[in-house]
């Protein structure tokens, strides 16, 4: 650790949930590195109409979540609601970075969504709508681009940034524990990193990487999607066991320090999960 390496530096930390959702301890590694954090989660947003009483339930309940979790590991930090599939909440977001004079040096995308898979049942690519696949695709994927375009539009993202998203090795390969239609945003996710990095690189020097991990089940993503026996294969074939949190968050702090040449990778951090067949 290196308390100085992120002195002045600002990150922006999104798709944390609770207290062990992955973004959370990169989180936390920024602040022992002696960077600040601005921190985004669901909510309800005056950008949300025609809000169901369970749909708002639900932004309600994840945001008192978000916002709890955030005070009780971080203390005090700006937290706010963004919601990555409507435009105007990006905007907005900028917006409050602009009028707030925060500058960033990177973010992190650590955003998913699919609702093809319930109660740990995934369903079969054949059956899944364009409703769905889009949805999927507009979170995990396309805000990628949004969410860099405002940074960049409002002059909130510095010249010589990081960005760096959350992936899967479900991106490149069908895995024993199947994923379908979310393996291919994440495909997608991953190409958008690659051409990013060349786009921005050229820009204004910000590199742009992505990490696929190891199968976490300490997240509610992670409980929501896989169980106990699929973590513990995937501890079992992997050569260094699975990969923690904390190495995680290493990386990410590894890829975000000031003046790496590393970009457009797709880094394994999963104890070599992606060298087996």
């Amino acid at each position: 650790m290196n308390s100085q390496l992120f002195s002045g530096r600002t990150f922006l930390i999104t798709g944390i949930a609770d207290k062990n959702s992955l973004a959370m301890f990169v989180a936390k590694k920024i602040r022992e590195n002696g960077g600040e954090v601005v921190c985004t989660g669901l909510g309800v947003s005056p950008f949300h109409k025609n809000l169901s009483e369970k749909a708002a339930a639900f932004l309600n309940k994840n945001h008192n979540d978000f916002v709890e979790a955030v005070q009780s590991e971080l203390g005090d930090t700006l937290t706010a609601v963004l919601d990555v599939s409507i435009d105007e909440s990006i905007e907005a977001f900028a917006a409050l970075m602009k009028e707030k004079n925060i500058q960033l040096s990177g973010f992190l995308h650590a955003i998913a969504m699919d609702k093809t898979i319930r109660q740990k049942e995934v369903k079969p690519l054949i059956e899944v709508t364009k409703s769905e696949f889009c949805d999927t695709m507009d979170v995990s994927a396309y805000s990628l681009i949004r969410l860099t375009h405002y940074m960049l539009k409002y002059d909130i993202l510095q010249p010589d940034s990081s960005i760096c998203s959350l992936s899967y090795i479900a991106a490149a390969k069908v895995t024993f524990h199947p994923y379908r239609n979310i393996s291919i945003a994440k495909a997608a996710l991953e190409r958008i990193t690659i051409e990013l990095a060349d786009e921005l690189g050229r820009l204004n020097r910000t590199r742009v990487n992505a990490i696929r991990f190891s199968p976490y089940m300490g997240s509610k993503a992670g409980n929501a999607t896989l169980t106990e026996n699929v973590v513990d294969t995937s501890d079992e074939i992997s050569p260094l066991g699975n990969a923690t949190p904390d190495d995680l968050a290493n990386e990410v702090v590894h890829l975000f320090r000031p003046g790496g040449r590393i970009t457009g990778e797709i880094r394994h951090v999963d104890g070599g999960y992606n060298i087996m067949g």
